[in-house]
């Protein structure tokens, strides 16, 4: 499925997705790694057995102080076992005291395997799921040096990687465990697995939270602790279960690059950490820690292709502890929010002396969401030039730790959902102060079905449904056709609840006679009313009692149905074709208008690049 939001890039002009076999897929979503001769070994780890918190080291990234700084995170999953005992945690023991005995280090027991099985939704057939399967992790191929990923049901082993982070919850990644129906876990040495639920995914962030019931399966656990952010050239060691064998697996490398990266399965740019310790499908959701035996993130993803070898990437425990956060926050995952900007580095001197910016600064605003709050506060031409009054450079990057810079987006990265900003910014060579609420993004084509299943309706044979980059994939590219993959790529939403619903196909029955090779086309409007999603359709169609259904698609093309005609041959149709429903169920509640402002079904779908890598510019990057 090829992917276009964020820094997840992607050309729809290119060859379709690659499955796992392909040696030449660059971002791939895995779940092990395997033994190497150079696993750096440690003495047996001493952490805390029964304690209330966990410690959440991090570094100040805008502190000019190299050290880390120590703060106590209270875990959102206080366990009952860990309440028992208040004593303070011993310091961990370094991994390189001993290299005899990596084997008994009580790190590697907090490392469990995963099992689960898939039932995934059949997104050309909505009313139904696809055969399950089990998979290790799912794969990310190539468009030239784009990244998309596509799902591949040919995997062999049916594994993946989590860890223990107390009160009976594990932390692993969300793709291992997305479209689940049953997720079983095994601790190291032990031949008996435990049923597991997923408790909640944080797509965008690719982390879920799961919880083990059974007493037995805590005896003598020992959550990992987190720490802090590394530093380029420290050790990490990896450890997961991957392909080509049962047991665990160690391997041993160092920070190659910790800067915002782009996070296949949520089509997101967050922090992350590259590695070049081996990492394969398998070991996905597993830790990697540091030489002091602390988990300083979870292995998530690779890059391969041919000119590419050991790049792997961690997801860091700044990024964890977010998720954890806003999930101790609002009883469920809300999500990383967005600003909704499109902009433009402001490296040329001419360009800034043109837009009156007096020093060599700021990002220049191309486009603002119309979904976004930024939208009543920021226009084109405005330059933002700090961020709670951090400066923002001309190359869109602020300072990041003692000597570094990063991309701008990571300041957003670091706050919540509905926290107010304050945004510097030149309005014709005028300084301003004004506030923004972050809220997530709206995506027009969404990646991932709320819910897992899509919605759908069938009118006289025509299957209605919102188009979604799940369903591409399942169609392949080629059948979408051009003009629906460019707004699926490069439009915006207008308003909050917009969808791009289209004619899937036509279940041929004597009622749709001429109309049955249509499929993947765009409808437009019903009986002269413009669609805003599928469920202003279906209550379009609830309310007519005109005699005819007209219905007018992209490129001018129009179907009539008669009315009447097309509601007795319905039930003929649903049971010619073992169809249970008519509808999905989302579309038997209330209708919700979402749109208050009419003007904004007078813009047209916006055409405008959704990443910097995929027009091949990097002068233009969503904020």
């Amino acid at each position: 499925m090829s992917v276009s939001v964020a820094c997840c890039c992607f050309s729809f002009l290119n060859a379709p997705a690659r499955l796992l076999q392909s040696s030449s897929s660059p971002l791939c979503f895995v779940a092990a790694s395997t033994l190497t001769p150079r696993a750096s070994s440690s003495s047996k780890l001493n952490p805390e057995k029964k304690k209330k918190k966990y410690t959440l080291r991090v570094r100040d990234e805008h502190s000019s102080n190299d050290g880390p700084q120590t703060m106590a995170f209270k875990s959102p999953f206080g366990s009952s076992q860990q309440k028992k005992d208040k004593k303070e945690s011993q310091p961990t023991t370094d991994l390189r005291t001993d290299p005899a005995k990596i084997h008994d280090a009580s790190f590697l027991d907090a490392v469990v395997k995963v099992y689960c099985t898939h039932t995934a939704p059949d997104y050309s057939l909505p009313w139904q799921k696809q055969r399950q399967f089990t998979s290790t992790g799912r794969q990310l191929s190539s468009f030239s040096d784009s990244f998309y990923f596509s799902l591949s049901l040919a995997y062999i082993a049916c594994v993946c990687s989590a860890f223990m982070i107390g009160d009976g919850k594990l932390l692993t990644n969300a793709h291992c465990v997305e479209h689940d129906t049953q997720v079983k876990v095994k601790r190291r040495g032990d031949d008996r697995k435990y049923v597991a639920k997923v408790l909640v995914r944080g797509v965008d962030c690719d982390i879920a939270l799961l919880s083990v019931e059974s007493e037995d399966f805590w005896k003598g656990a020992e959550p990992l602790r987190l720490g802090h952010l590394p530093r380029l050239q420290d050790s990490v060691t990896v450890v997961g279960y991957p392909l080509g064998g049962d047991t665990i697996s160690v391997t041993k490398g160092v920070v190659s690059r910790i800067e915002v990266t782009s996070y296949a399965h949520g089509s997101s740019d967050l922090l992350g950490i590259q590695i070049d310790a081996a990492i394969n499908p398998g070991n996905s959701g597993g830790p990697a820690f540091n030489d002091q035996g602390e988990c300083i993130g979870v292995a998530f993803q690779v890059y391969r292709s041919e000119e590419t070898e050991n790049i792997g990437y961690v997801i860091p425990t700044t990024v964890v502890s977010h998720f954890l956060t806003d999930y101790e926050r609002n009883a469920k995952y809300t999500g990383y929010p967005c600003l909704g900007v499109l902009l433009q580095k402001l490296e040329n001197p001419a360009l800034r002396e043109c837009l009156k910016v007096p020093t060599n600064e700021g990002v220049l605003v191309r486009r603002v969401e119309p979904t976004s709050d930024a939208s009543k506060v920021l226009k084109e031409g405005d330059v933002i030039v700090s961020f709670d009054d951090l400066r923002v450079g001309c190359e869109g990057t602020v300072p990041f730790r003692s000597s570094e810079r990063i991309a701008f987006r990571y300041l957003i990265s670091q706050k919540f959902a509905g926290d107010i900003v304050e945004l510097g910014i030149i309005r014709a060579g005028e300084p301003k102060k004004v506030q923004v609420v972050l809220r997530p993004r709206v995506h027009l084509v969404p990646y991932h079905i709320d819910g897992g299943q899509p919605s759908y309706i069938i009118i006289a044979g025509l299957v209605f449904t919102p188009l979604s980059e799940p369903l591409i994939e399942e169609e392949c590219e080629d059948t979408i056709g051009l003009k629906l993959l460019t707004k699926a790529r490069y439009s915006v939403a207008r308003f909050r609840g917009e969808q791009i619903v289209i004619l899937s196909q036509v279940l041929a029955n004597e009622v749709n006679i001429g109309y049955e090779d249509m499929n993947n086309q765009q409808v437009l409007k019903f009986n002269g009313t413009h669609i805003r999603n599928i469920h202003h359709l279906a209550h379009l169609i609830d309310m007519c009692k005109d005699k005819y259904l007209v219905f007018e698609f992209e490129d001018n093309y129009v179907a009539v149905l008669e009315r009447e005609a097309s509601n007795s041959a319905s039930l003929c149709i649903l049971k010619d074709y073992g169809i249970p429903s008519e509808r999905s169920a989302d579309l038997r509640e209330p209708y919700v208008d979402p749109v208050h402002d009419n003007e904004a079904l007078d813009q047209g779908f916006g055409d405008s690049p959704v990443s910097n890598l995929e027009i091949g510019f990097d002068g233009l990057v969503w904020a």
